[in-house]
């Protein structure tokens, strides 16, 4: 359960309202903020410089609405954490090779996880992949904090013992997945980073685009379009500036909220209306029309059949994902 949240959404409200040129950031970003107080803050980190956190772990979890073994149990949301992480989801973030042993279908990976603009066309129907955030209860940690925690490859078994993540758990898959993302080279033409603030979020894409942005995102709590045929209702180009490149933050699965954000060249969003069994939801699609730095292998080109800077490749924007461009009336 989440404490102090109102004083915590409005510290984060007042640093978007100083950094970006928008009235208010979307409901559930704000959702995000850490909600502990600036006293709370203060005795974990204490208790971190001290080196007793452990001690303290169940309470700061609950506190902090983080996922340590300790609190998992009794977060209503949990079993959402068993959900394994579509192949897929990974492809989309690091733009790397799929292992030739594990070849990618819309059969096993439930939905298209890659295609053409061209194939996304008002009425036609279409498989969509699974678009949710399996750890889309957790809160950023603040940024004095999460400082103080280890978050590297070479600190992994530090990093564990601290949030009390079991060998060989989805956790563990968790944390091993986003450490090797967010420690990857990018490829020519790409800046990236792992944020684990939701200051650190703003002053990336302030530092990449300016202070006057728009940020897309794909509606979270959909219900009736998992791994399922849908048709494609209204198409809407809602930035197609292919000189002036956005910045993608894909949400990564970790004990706390961390987002691998990169800037790419020639990229274009459409927001999809998507008509599912149950309802129709709005779906942040993306365009990359440069793949010429791709490696060949990339799932994409196995699936579409075509090589590097040959075709554009689209995919969906997750759940908790979003994409930042700049404002053209900023």
């Amino acid at each position: 359960m989440k404490l102090q949240g109102s004083q915590a959404e409005n510290a984060f409200s007042q640093y978007w309202e100083e950094h970006i040129g928008l009235p208010l950031p979307p409901h559930w970003l704000v959702t995000k903020a850490s909600p502990l107080s600036l006293h709370q803050v203060q005795v974990f980190m204490e208790l971190i410089e001290k080196n007793e956190l452990a001690s303290h772990m169940s309470s700061f979890c609950k506190q902090a609405n983080v996922a340590c073994s300790t609190n998992t149990l009794k977060n209503k949301t949990m079993e959402e954490d068993t959900t394994k992480i579509p192949q897929w989801n990974v492809a989309i973030v690091v733009y790397e090779p799929s292992p030739d042993d594990t070849p990618l279908s819309v059969s096993s990976e439930g939905g298209l996880p890659f295609f053409r603009e061209s194939m996304v066309k008002e009425g036609d129907i279409m498989p969509i992949p699974d678009r949710r955030d399996p750890m889309s209860y957790i809160s950023f940690l603040p940024r004095s904090l999460v400082s103080k925690i280890p978050f590297s490859f070479a600190q992994i078994d530090e990093l564990k013992k601290l949030f009390d993540v079991v060998n060989e758990s989805n956790m563990d898959e968790y944390i091993h997945d986003t450490l090797k993302t967010c420690e990857k080279s990018p490829i020519r033409g790409e800046q990236s980073t792992c944020v684990t603030s939701a200051e650190g979020l703003i002053d990336f894409v302030v530092e990449k685009l300016g202070h006057h942005l728009q940020v897309w995102s794909t509606k979270r709590g959909v219900e009736g379009s998992y791994n399922e045929n849908v048709t494609i209702g209204a198409v809407k180009l809602v930035y197609g500036n292919l000189s002036e490149p956005p910045a993608l933050c894909h949400s990564q699965p970790f004990s706390f909220q961390v987002y691998y954000c990169h800037v790419l060249q020639k990229v274009k969003v459409y927001a999809v209306d998507i008509h599912a069994q149950k309802k129709v939801n709005q779906a942040i699609m993306a365009c990359h029309y440069d793949t010429s730095t791709w490696n060949p292998n990339h799932h994409a080109f196995k699936l579409l059949g075509f090589g590097p800077g040959q075709i554009e490749v689209c995919h969906w924007i997750n759940e908790n994902g979003m994409i930042w461009t700049k404002n053209s009336q900023g």
